[in-house]
Order: C-alpha cells, then structure tokens, then sequence
C-alpha cells in the first residue's frame, strides 16, 4: 500500500539516514515529498527549500533533533498525517504530547527497520 510520506530533514548526501530512507521509500513505492535546507534531488524525490501545503500525507517521518522541530510543530499538525515517526536521535517528548492533543499517531523507531521488516 502507497503511503504518502513527507521526509523532513531529508539531505543530498547520500550517507545520511535521511537520504537511504527516501531512496527505500521509492524503492518499496511509496509516495515521497521532501523538506531539506539545500535543494537538489534524491532519486526522484525534489527536496523542497519551502513548506509546501503537502496533501494527503500518511506519515511524516523526522530527521530532525527535538530543539530544530519547534519551528516545524503547527505544520506538522496542520497537515494532519496518519502518523508521525521519530528516527533514533529525534525523538521529542514535548511533540508527542501535541500529536496526541491533535489525535496524530506517533512513534519512536527507525523508517529502514519499518520497511525492511514490513512494518511500514
């Protein structure tokens, strides 16, 4: 099943989590849109520089620490994904207390694990 996914903190180097994962996202279908601080892109994926009004996203998965994913919290919500994932390193408290006032589901866990054990 295709699942819309939004990558924030997504890199054009090749060596970064962020980067293997929109590559596996594509390689098992899915649906990717990408925010990132440099353009460019990965696969076929474009990394927007902007906020873009993103439709119909199924999950959000974060490549971001706690402290950078303040500036992201109404945005994130207001594009009323299924989920949210926090990869190891971003997970966030604070945000899991907002995506749960907001009804959002979230969890703790690595996006390659996910689609590499058919959990995704």
């Amino acid at each position: 099943m295709n699942k819309k996914t939004l990558v924030i903190g997504a890199s054009l180097k090749p060596q970064r989590y962020s980067n293997i994962a929109i590559n596996r996202l594509r390689m098992y279908n899915h649906e990717v849109v990408a925010f990132g601080l440099k353009s460019g892109k990965v696969n076929d994926v474009e990394i927007d520089l902007e906020l873009m009004p993103y439709e119909n996203v199924d999950t959000v998965t974060l490549y971001l620490n706690p402290k950078r994913q303040q500036l992201y919290y109404d945005y994130i919500i207001g594009l009323k994904p299924k989920r949210v994932i926090f990869n190891p390193g971003t997970e966030n408290p604070e945000f899991y207390h907002l995506l749960k006032q907001s009804k959002i589901a979230y969890e703790a866990a690595c996006t390659l694990v996910l689609l590499g054990t058919g959990q995704y």
